[in-house]
C-alpha cells in the first residue's frame, strides 16, 4: 500500500491523504487552508490534485473524519473534476458537507456511517470508530488491507466528560493494537503540550462569569462548526433569562443543522431573529456570530470596523470563544483592538478560561500509543514543531526511531509486509483559490502583489520617433503608492535616456527593445536612489 499526504504535513490546514492498494485510491478528508498576510487576495489554499487528476476514476471513494474546513472545504473542488466520487462520513458531516456543496450546485453521493461500522470500498476493508473532538460526529479510521493496517485517527482528543458523553473509543484502539496496527497515522496539533487537555466541560465557570457580570450585550464569537461550545453559551443564557440570535451566514447554515438532526438543543422561545433582537434590552441580549479568527469578511471583523447592522459601544462583552490559529495573530488583535477602542469588554482565550483545544496533548498521545503498540508511526496534522513532538512521544513509548516517518507533503511512503518506509515525491504544491480562479495564481503573481504593496509602482510612458529611436517627447511618470519630486524624476529620465541612446544598454546587443531598457534603467535608479523596488512598467508609444 502506498500513503501520501497531499496536504495537512508541515501547516495546520488542507488536510489530504491518498491511500493506494491494486490499482485503487481511497482518499481521507480533503480541507483547505487559509491564507495569511504572505498571500494577498487568496480566498483559499487547496491541496494539489496533479498526481491524481489523470487517475480520478481510480478513487473508490473520499472518508471524511468530521466536519470542519480544514477537512472538507476542499471537497466541492474535488467533486468539480469528478462529480460521483462517493463521501463517506458521519451524519453531521455530511449533512455540512451537502449544505456547502448545495451553495456550488453539485449534488453528491454519500454514503453515511457511524462507530462501529465495517465497510468495503474497492480493494480496502474500513472500520470507523468514535473519536471526541470539538465538533460531534468525529471518526477516526482503520484502513486494512493485505499489504497491512493502517489506523487514522482524524483529529482528536480524549477528553472523558465530553457534554454529549460519546468519548474516543479506546476499547476500539486496544482491539486494534491486538490486531497490528502497521501504521498509526496520529493528530499532531497538542504534541508539543504538556500533560492532558482540559476538558470542555470546565469551561463553563468562566462563561457563566462572563453572562454574570456583562452589564449591556453579549455578543459571541466561535466557529461556526464548535456546537458543543454554541450549546453551552445558549444554555447559560437561557440560565440568565437572556435570548438568543444567530449572525452570520455560516453560523445560521450550520446551526440550523445541527439542531434539525439533534445535535443542538435550543430551549423554547429563546432564539430569535437577530434585527428583532435589536429592539430588545441590552442585558437581555446574546448575538452568536462568526470572526473569532478575524476574517475581514465575518460578522465580527465587520462589526469592529463599523461595517455591520449591529454597532459595537461602551459596555457591550464580547466573547471569542475559540482558538488562536496560527498565523492568525495579527488579525485576531487587530480585531480586540478595535473593539476595545470601541468600549466593548473583550474576553478571550489570554485573559479568561473560555476556550479548550479539540486535540490530543502529549499525555493522550503518549496513553494512544501504549495502546496500539503500533509497528510504524507517521505524524500528521502539524507544522514541524509539532510533527517533531509526536516523534519524540512515540519513541519514547518504545517505537523504533527507525520506524518513525517525518514526511511532508508529496512524500510516498510504501508499507509492504508491516513495514513502512519513504519511496519518492510527488508534487504537492499549494494551490490557490483567488476568486472564481482555482489555480492560476502563482507565487510570482502574490510575489508582485506584495512589491506592489509593499515598494507600489512606476509606470513610465515613452514617446520614440520611430524612424530615428530618439525620445520625441519628455519621459512621463505615473507613481502608485509613494512620491517622487519632479526633481528626482527629472534625474530618473536622465539615465533612462542614456540607457535607451547606449546599445550596450539593450539587451541583445542594440535590438528593438525599449520596453526592457527602460524597466531596466528604471528600476536600478529606483533602488539606488530610493532603496526601493516598485514594480515597474514601461510604455512605449512610436510617435
Amino acid at each position: 500500500m502506498r500513503i501520501v499526504a497531499l496536504g495537512g504535513l508541515g501547516e495546520i490546514g488542507r488536510n489530504m491523504t491518498v491511500f493506494e492498494f491494486n490499482g485503487k485510491l481511497l482518499i481521507v478528508d480533503c480541507g483547505v487552508l487559509f491564507p495569511e498576510e504572505v498571500h494577498p487576495g487568496v480566498n483559499l489554499i487547496l491541496p494539489d490534485f496533479s498526481a491524481i487528476r489523470d487517475r480520478l476514476q481510480d478513487i473508490v471513494g473520499v472518508v471524511l473524519t468530521h466536519g470542519h474546513e480544514d477537512h472538507i472545504g476542499g471537497i466541492p473542488y474535488l467533486l468539480k473534476e469528478r462529480a460521483d466520487i462517493p463521501l463517506i462520513g458521519s451524519r453531521l458531516t455530511l449533512a455540512f458537507i451537502k449544505a456547502k456543496l448545495k451553495e456550488h450546485r453539485i449534488t453528491p453521493k454519500t454514503i453515511q456511517v457511524e462507530e462501529g461500522a465495517r465497510k468495503p470500498m474497492g480493494p480496502f476493508d474500513l472500520e470507523f470508530l468514535a473519536v471526541n473532538h470539538s465538533i460531534p460526529d468525529s471518526l477516526a479510521v482503520a484502513i486494512r488491507t493485505s499489504a497491512g493496517m493502517v489506523l487514522h485517527t482524524g483529529d482528536f482528543k480524549m477528553d472523558q466528560f465530553p457534554l454529549d458523553r460519546r468519548i474516543t473509543d479506546l476499547v476500539g484502539f486496544a482491539r486494534l493494537g491486538t490486531e497490528g496496527v502497521d501504521l498509526f497515522l496520529t493528530d499532531s496539533t497538542n504534541a508539543d503540550v504538556p500533560g492532558f487537555t482540559t476538558s470542555e466541560k470546565d469551561l463553563l465557570p468562566a462563561i457563566d462569569t462572563v453572562f454574570r457580570t456583562a452589564p449591556r450585550r453579549i455578543i459571541v464569537s466561535s466557529f461556526a462548526s464548535h456546537i458543543h461550545r454554541i450549546q453551552q453559551v445558549i444554555d447559560t443564557a437561557h440560565r440568565h433569562h437572556r435570548k438568543v440570535a444567530f449572525v452570520g451566514r455560516s453560523m445560521v447554515r450550520n446551526m440550523t443543522i445541527a439542531r434539525e438532526l439533534g445535535y443542538l438543543t435550543i430551549p423554547r422561545g429563546i432564539l430569535v431573529d437577530f434585527k428583532k433582537l435589536q429592539q430588545a434590552d441590552d442585558h437581555k441580549v446574546v448575538l452568536i456570530c462568526t470572526g473569532s479568527q478575524g476574517e475581514p469578511l465575518a460578522a465580527l471583523s465587520r462589526m469592529a470596523g463599523g461595517d455591520h447592522a449591529i454597532r459595537i459601544g461602551q459596555g457591550d462583552t464580547v466573547l471569542l470563544a475559540s482558538s488562536l490559529i496560527p498565523g492568525n495573530e495579527n488579525a485576531i488583535y487587530g480585531v480586540i483592538n478595535s473593539l476595545t477602542k470601541l468600549g466593548a469588554n473583550v474576553v478571550h482565550k489570554g485573559n479568561a478560561k473560555v476556550h479548550v483545544s479539540g486535540h490530543a496533548s502529549a499525555g493522550e498521545l503518549a496513553y494512544c500509543y501504549n495502546i496500539v503498540k503500533p509497528r510504524n508511526v507517521m505524524p500528521v496534522h502539524g507544522e514541524w514543531r509539532h510533527l517533531k513532538a509526536n516523534e519524540a512521544i512515540a519513541v519514547a513509548t518504545g517505537v523504533d526511531p527507525k520506524n518513525v516517518i517525518l514526511a511532508e507533503d508529496g512524500t510516498t511512503i510504501d508499507l509492504i509486509d508491516g513495514k513502512a518506509t519513504i519511496s519518492g515525491k510527488i508534487p504537492a504544491g499549494l494551490v490557490f483559490v483567488d476568486g472564481d480562479s482555482v489555480g492560476h495564481t502563482t507565487e510570482d503573481t502574490l510575489e508582485e502583489r506584495r512589491r506592489l504593496a509593499e515598494e507600489g509602482a512606476v509606470t513610465v510612458l515613452a514617446i520614440i520617433d520611430a524612424k530615428t529611436g530618439e525620445m520625441a517627447e519628455p519621459l512621463e511618470f505615473f507613481t502608485k503608492g509613494f512620491e517622487c519630486s519632479q526633481d528626482d524624476l527629472d534625474k530618473a529620465s536622465e539615465a533612462i535616456e542614456k540607457s535607451l541612446s547606449n546599445p550596450g544598454g539593450r539587451r541583445g546587443g542594440g535590438n528593438n527593445d525599449p520596453e526592457e531598457v527602460i524597466e531596466r534603467a528604471t528600476a536600478s535608479w529606483m533602488r539606488r536612489f530610493y532603496n526601493r523596488t516598485p514594480v515597474v512598467t514601461a510604455i512605449v508609444v512610436d510617435a
